[in-house]
């Protein structure tokens, strides 16, 4: 398997990434995640949307948490056909437990626990902690990956307005 060190870090410790690093331009690596049900999607069920992907370490802690919410709040001011998955190892559980303590509501809840398939497939299943990176992917109506931000340090959030800019102008 792919190990890359150094491209993250968390309050300036480095971390090994491992995994695939899936190319832009291309077909989006498909994989199986669990949602709220305990039942398996894969994100090939979502073709025909565009799908903002956020990868968050644990919806518990507060940047994954300002995180999602901001991805929540935005939800509202994006197109019908224009998905946001947050995907973390927390368990669906804990996912539900969150997101209704939080009144998130227009974010799909997704956990890569039990495979870290997500995390291989895109190379950001952090070794040490099998945790995923912070990292956000857009994928379009086609299934064609078309941006990637991966987030250097674990502890910073993502650049929104970069990201928003790259989906709208998929429209």
């Amino acid at each position: 398997m792919n190990e890359r060190q150094g491209l993250i870090t968390m309050k300036g410790n480095p971390f090994t990434l491992i995994g695939n690093v899936p190319k832009i331009g291309e077909l989006a690596p498909d994989f199986e995640v669990i949602n709220n049900e305990l039942q398996p999607v894969k994100l090939s069920s979502f073709k025909g949307k565009v799908c903002i992907i956020s990868s968050v370490p644990s919806l518990d802690t507060p940047v994954c948490n300002m995180q999602t919410r901001r991805f929540n709040k935005e939800a509202v001011s994006l197109s019908s056909d224009t998905l946001i998955l947050t995907i973390s190892m927390d368990l669906p559980f804990a996912q539900v437990r969150w997101c209704g303590s939080s009144g998130v509501d227009k974010v799909i809840t997704l956990s890569d626990y039990k495979n870290a398939e997500f995390g291989i497939n895109y190379g950001i299943l952090i070794k040490e902690l099998r945790l995923l990176a912070r990292a956000v992917y857009i994928v379009d109506k086609e299934g064609i990956l078309r941006f990637e931000h991966l987030v250097k340090e674990i502890a910073n959030e993502p650049g929104y307005d970069e990201i928003l800019k790259a989906v709208n102008q998929l429209k």
